[in-house]
């Protein structure tokens, strides 16, 4: 193992030989740190932490108790093969949180962006791609393969299905179950989840010119709106359009996808 002397490692938790962690780093009491992890410089685990399987952690993360991070995927299709996580720095993981790591059948890999907020109880499943500046609120759940993009928001006891995609700036309601993709800066709220709008207040908060807003209205008429298929006036958006968030929006639609999307009512 690797523990830098700049370190503090409480005397009851146990690192296993193989693990590298960077100066700065805090591991609490009853922490266990397996041999592949890898905690990068200022990493806090508070106190009965696992981190486990072919993990980093990035430089300012902080995770709270009970959380068990890098376990193998929660799928009875995996057998002992690659299972990798990657989280990015200043993350903020709260209590009994669960992340795990991919799977063969995915990418192999469980990425974690930058600045994200993780509350009590939340899981990111196998080969989930997670964006910077991503809230999940208090028991969240997000399902295998996901990809949610930077600036998301995830309300509290919601739901992700597998292969859904949620595009960057986007809210969803609490108690919400989606189960097809969402367009960047949507809003997204109700049991089955139904896109009633955009996140305007999360426009605002990060400062979005009025044009570009006032742009994304129409779109959002014109999509909700138009003549023929959702596909057909998202293409023809795409070719009147000079709003970069607009553009977002075209290239997310048409874009491979997995799930097919949440349209508006």
């Amino acid at each position: 193992m690797t523990i830098s002397p700049k370190a503090n490692i409480h005397p009851s938790a146990v690192i296993e030989d193989g693990a590298v962690i960077a100066e700065g780093c805090q591991v609490g009491p009853f922490c266990m740190v397996g041999p592949q992890v890898v905690l990068k410089a200022g990493v806090v685990l508070k106190s009965h932490v696992v981190v486990t399987g072919d993990t980093k952690v990035g430089e300012e993360t902080v995770i709270f108790p009970f959380s068990v991070i890098g376990e193998i995927p929660q799928d009875l299709k995996y057998k002992d093969a690659t299972s990798k996580l990657v989280i990015g720095k200043r993350n903020r993981i709260r209590e009994a949180v669960t992340m795990n790591g991919g799977s063969k059948g995915g990418v192999g890999v469980t990425k974690v962006g930058d600045d994200g907020f993780f509350m009590n109880g939340c899981h990111v499943a196998h080969d989930a791609q997670i964006g910077n500046n991503v809230v999940l609120v208090n028991s969240v759940a997000v399902a295998g393969h996901c990809i949610i993009e930077d600036n998301v928001i995830v309300g509290g006891l919601s739901g992700v299905h597998q292969f859904v995609r949620i595009g960057k700036g986007a809210i969803i309601g609490a108690l919400t179950m989606v189960t097809n993709d969402v367009i960047p800066y949507g809003l997204v709220q109700g049991p089955r989840g139904q896109l009633d709008g955009l996140n305007l207040v999360g426009l605002k908060r990060r400062g979005v010119a009025r044009e570009d807003i006032t742009a994304l209205r129409a779109a959002f008429q014109m999509l909700a709106q138009g003549e023929g298929s959702f596909m057909e006036r998202s293409e023809r958006l795409g070719e009147e359009t000079d709003s970069p968030y607009v553009k977002d929006i075209v290239e997310f639609v048409l874009a491979k996808s997995d799930r097919s999307f949440l349209t508006p009512r």
